[in-house]
């Protein structure tokens, strides 16, 4: 699953609207919308997030983090190392090799080295 598509079935879901209700209400078909739900389609165009967004009617701050959640819930990423150091491109492989036996703690604490070092520079991630 992508962080969009478990952010959306759980909104899906704490309204208690089943996948066929909501995808007939935003005019998709439900095998599109369970795609997207876990991750087997690619990133949602910026109109179905903003479609979703009013459908949910969500505040401010719940909209810009659906946005964000969209941005990076690409399913297949592609990491470019050239031109960075032997060290970035072990780092990429590894990552690409290991990620599906990595359980969720060691991920939480790969993400957390990274939101430090995105803090210290001043970029957000989240």
């Amino acid at each position: 699953m992508t962080p969009f598509g478990t952010r959306v079935r759980a909104l899906r879901k704490r309204q208690g609207l089943t996948l066929s209700r909501m995808a007939a209400d935003l005019q998709l078909t439900p095998a599109y919308l369970s795609a997207l739900e876990h991750g087997h389609r690619s990133r949602p165009s910026w109109s179905l997030v903003q479609q979703i967004i009013d459908y949910f009617n969500l505040i401010w701050e719940d909209a810009d983090e659906l946005r964000e959640l969209a941005r990076m819930s690409h399913p297949r990423v592609v990491i470019d190392t050239s031109g960075l150091s032997s060290r970035a491109t072990l780092l990429a492989n590894r990552l690409a090799a290991e990620i599906a036996e990595t359980d969720d703690a060691v991920l939480e604490e790969v993400l957390a080295v990274l939101d430090r070092q995105a803090a210290k520079a001043g970029t957000n991630t989240d």
